[in-house]
């Protein structure tokens, strides 16, 4: 049996009420994130509730895409959102294993793909 436990996230960012900087759906931090790292970031609201769980080989523009796109599986939920974190995991074969697995085991409410449970 594979033993795999979710990473602890290197980085989390939280949307602000109001925030006087430039900002996207609220949230001002995006420059914690790194540009040209690869990893795994999860979407959750303010019940601590999973919404979306992401993977990338450039973490900052790909999660800046989900506030952005026309096509993001979260584009009508963006409201929802009010937590990112993020784990960066290099390898891609881990981004993959990490992405599957998690949004299985805590039910990702907003994925479609790759999901086992129904």
């Amino acid at each position: 049996m594979i033993n795999i436990t979710i990473p602890t996230p290197d980085i989390t960012i939280t949307k602000q009420d109001a925030p006087e900087l430039s900002n996207i759906y609220g949230f001002t931090d995006f420059h914690l994130i790194s540009r040209d790292q690869g990893g795994i970031f999860m979407f959750y609201n303010d019940q601590d509730e999973l919404l979306f769980v992401g993977k990338a080989r450039k973490l900052r523009p790909r999660i800046k895409k989900h506030f952005e796109d026309s096509v993001s599986p979260i584009k009508m939920h963006r409201d929802e959102v009010t937590t990112i974190e993020v784990c960066l995991v290099e390898d891609a074969v881990d981004r993959e294993i990490y992405e599957t697995y998690i949004l299985n085991k805590l039910r990702a409410k907003y994925n479609v793909e790759k999901v086992l449970y129904k």
